[in-house]
């Protein structure tokens, strides 16, 4: 008899104890939505995965984000040709080939019911008809920014008015260039071609194209060196092997850190500019998931932390509220609209095969 009571003293004790624990499970995936331990895997820009943002998803969907970097829109596609597609769930294509990618059918359309951030997003980035078709959208802004003229202050007193400063012999060995065909597009601008028609720089004729080289090789006694990264770029600068680069606002936010004296320009010719959205790959297996973060990394609040770790403009335009007065002024969100206005967006380059032939021709002089 005492056997038989203690085994059931045991026995209420368990059930006690599986009924608090069903309980709990219960509690914490309606508080927490999990997904299963799933990864979903990015093919971005670098520090477009950084754990200042990304932690945050990881923790509240209970999954983990890796990341795979490109140095160029060209690198991004070719990873996806070449059997990404079937690895990569989100892609973060700038507007060179965003277009592009959905032309192809690389990519799938965005259900914007499960990004209800969208709506808040800047209406010059969303109104941009590159990344939708038939009545779909396949991209989401995310962050975007200028090609600027960047000067290191201390060098140079006077700010420069005119991207002819490159050619100035007095800075033989201080110019960097991006390593891409964007400097074409630059040239372009120099030579008007882009006052009446701004897609006129994304589609010169051969001639067009033939001058374009021609003053890019005259610009290679100037060049220190052809930046691949916005790392390398950083430490161009930090280490005063330049004082003149085609860059981007994360220059000089990272490098003025330091105690240096950079700052940027939009010269008499003009900027182009890039606006890098969130795209789902065709045979991404998350495509739910991958939505959630697109919705999550839109939220103004992450977007200002977006900023805090890459020192680019957002797509959100709340986000500002979240900053300080001089973080706001440097990436040009408090005056989002009006400074858009100001740059040639990148658009699909319609021959780009024939842009990265005169670019690897320049290179090889």
């Amino acid at each position: 008899m005492k056997n038989k009571k203690r085994w059931w003293n045991v026995f209420v004790v368990l059930s006690i104890v599986l009924a608090l624990t069903a309980c709990s499970g219960d509690k914490q995936s309606a508080t927490t939505p999990k997904s299963g331990g799933k990864t979903l895997n990015l093919l971005t820009w670098e520090g477009y995965a950084d754990p200042l943002f990304v932690k945050g998803f990881e923790e509240k969907y209970g999954v983990k984000v890796t990341a795979t970097y490109f140095g160029s829109s060209d690198e991004l596609v070719s990873k996806l040709k070449g059997g990404g597609g079937n690895v990569y769930d989100v892609i973060s294509p700038s507007s060179d080939v965003a277009g592009y990618l959905v032309n192809e059918g690389l990519v799938s359309p965005i259900n914007l019911d499960h990004v209800p951030n969208y709506q808040n997003l800047a209406s010059k980035l969303v109104d941009m008809n590159d990344v939708k078709k038939d009545g779909k959208i396949y991209g989401i802004p995310f962050t975007w920014g200028p090609d600027s003229l960047i000067y290191d202050a201390d060098a140079i007193k006077d700010p420069p008015d005119s991207w002819n400063i490159f050619w100035d012999p007095k800075y033989k060995g201080k110019v960097t260039l991006w390593d891409d065909i964007s400097n074409i597009y630059l040239i372009g601008q120099m030579n008007g071609l882009d006052k009446n028609d701004p897609s006129a720089v994304y589609n010169m004729t051969d001639q067009q194209l033939q001058d374009a080289k021609k003053k890019l090789i005259e610009l290679k006694p100037q060049i220190r060196k052809y930046w691949a990264t916005g790392g390398e770029l950083n430490d161009l600068f930090s280490n005063k092997e330049v004082v003149l680069a085609v860059g981007w606002p994360l220059t000089p936010t990272t490098v003025n850190a330091s105690g240096r004296h950079l700052k940027e320009v939009i010269p008499k010719e003009g900027i182009t500019g890039w606006i890098d959205r969130l795209m789902i790959v065709k045979s991404s297996p998350n495509k739910e998931l991958a939505e959630k973060y697109i919705n999550y990394v839109t939220d103004a609040q992450t977007q200002k932390l977006v900023s805090d770790a890459t020192g680019y403009g957002v797509a959100n335009k709340d986000a500002a509220k979240y900053m300080s007065k001089e973080q706001a002024e440097a990436i040009h969100i408090d005056d989002m609209e009006n400074y858009m206005k100001k740059i040639n967006f990148w658009q699909i380059v319609k021959d780009r095969n024939k842009y990265n032939e005169i670019w690897n021709e320049v290179k090889a002089q």
